[in-house]
């Protein structure tokens, strides 16, 4: 089945939709036409950049290459995630890169492998699309859970203090707020697994048939693709949490405030 290219014309139709919200925004003072503004622009100049890069990575097709491009994608989600949660990255970022590395190159090879069953686990066509869904995915639940971690300590500051105080160990007087975290982190992913299909299609499976796949095997591969996602975001945000109770209190229990930002 042929794919319609979209061209020129029909990007220009969709700039135009741009036009609704920047008229809503407008008329209600919501301050938002620059920073959509600048949001389009960053968006075109990055997919662009994008876009050749993945045509010459996709004909080159060295594993050596694709591996380093998905450290790349790492390193900058790694970024991402402390930067949006509000986090010093001096104090964090090496151990929370070295974590996400190990869960994401897990995960991608065991995708590849097993699930897939590719001949070249290192494939630029699956390996970095697939490492591209599992991060974008789980970058949302990092930020949410370990901004919400920080956020109940400091506002539980004195319940914490007092069950150190009461001989809790350091682990023990944490792991309600860990829990907490991780479970209002890990809500919306499990909320779009939950109303794939009925609600929304996801943009694999419209890919998937936009160009030309049946919708049986669109079917296999979001399944798949989503239960990677979610086992790889749950990982990586309880990795990025103990992380952060690592290198974020002292000997003493005491949490460190110099590894907000701001602070």
């Amino acid at each position: 089945m042929e794919t319609y290219e979209i061209g020129l014309t029909g990007l220009l139709f969709s700039f135009l939709l741009l036009l609704i919200p920047v008229f809503i925004s407008y008329h209600l003072r919501l301050k938002l036409i620059s920073s959509t503004v600048e949001g389009v622009i960053r968006m075109i100049l990055q997919l662009a950049f994008v876009g050749v890069f993945l045509t010459f990575l996709f004909e080159l097709n060295s594993a050596g290459l694709n591996i380093l491009w998905v450290f790349v994608m790492v390193f900058v989600a790694s970024h991402t995630v402390l930067k949006n949660a509000e986090l010093k990255t001096k104090y964090l970022f090496p151990m929370l890169i070295i974590s996400m590395v190990v869960t994401n190159y897990s995960m991608l090879l065991y995708f590849n492998r097993f699930i897939v069953n590719l001949n070249d686990l290192f494939d630029a066509r699956y390996l970095i699309p697939i490492a591209g869904m599992v991060l974008g995915n789980s970058l949302r639940a990092n930020v949410v859970g370990m901004e919400n971690f920080c956020t109940e300590i400091r506002r539980n500051e004195n319940r914490y203090l007092f069950n150190l105080s009461m001989g809790a160990e350091k682990t023990e007087a944490l792991l309600p707020y860990l829990r907490r975290s991780m479970r209002v982190a890990m809500k919306p992913t499990i909320a779009n697994m939950a109303t794939i299909g009925i609600v929304f299609i996801p943009g694999m499976m419209t890919g998937q048939i936009l160009a030309g796949a049946s919708p049986m095997v669109a079917i296999e591969y979001q399944i798949a693709i989503m239960l990677a996602i979610y086992v790889t975001t749950m990982v990586n945000l309880l990795l990025g949490i103990l992380v952060l109770i690592h290198k974020g209190f002292d000997e003493y229990g005491m949490f460190k405030k110099e590894i907000l930002r701001g602070a």
